[in-house]
């Protein structure tokens, strides 16, 4: 091999074996805005923002139910009626998650992978996951009235999507009970 062809294979070698050891890094698929799920949930008609006052009660709550620290003052929603509308983000191993969640009468109308950042996980996105909290509430001590089946190696989206559903039916009880 000529010094020139070494030095191209080195070239092309680190090239694909740098693209290739940090693309699970900055994966990032957007399947819907944020802005497209609230005009679709609203039939282009979306309400002002409102905004959740997170106290220290709801704070502690909030932590339990994701099991770790929650450090955010505001949480913004959109509501009509019983109706809710939450955008929220977890984190799944290493990157968040933002999941679009409607709230209907203290219930699970949907629930909406929006954007994945991780490497691994990203069938939390489809139906047949999402449309099992379609109807879940929360019970007296928020937690989920139903079981949610788990996906073989997506254990930590799994859990974030359930924590994001929890969260959302409690910050929907904080904000109807006003």
């Amino acid at each position: 091999m000529t010094s020139i062809g070494k030095r191209l294979f080195s070239l092309v070698f680190v090239a694909v074996f740098t693209t290739a050891t940090t693309s699970g890094l900055s994966a990032q698929e957007i399947y819907q805005s944020p802005r497209d799920f609230l005009t679709e949930a609203f039939d282009d008609n979306v309400p002002l923002m409102r905004s959740l006052v997170v106290n220290a009660e709801i704070r502690d709550e909030a932590a339990r139910i994701l099991r770790h620290g929650y450090g955010v003052e505001r949480v913004n929603y959109w509501s009509e009626g019983k109706r809710t509308i939450w955008i929220l983000e977890e984190i799944g191993r290493y990157r968040p998650i933002t999941v679009g969640l409607i709230v209907s009468n203290e219930k699970i109308e949907t629930l909406r992978v929006l954007i994945f950042r991780e490497s691994h996980g990203w069938e939390v996105r489809h139906a047949f996951f999402t449309d099992q909290f379609k109807g879940l509430s929360l019970d007296a001590g928020n937690d989920l009235t139903a079981s949610v089946d788990g996906i073989s190696g997506a254990t930590l989206s799994v859990n974030a999507l359930r924590n994001l559903a929890r969260l959302a039916l409690y910050f929907d009880r904080q904000v109807q009970g006003e």
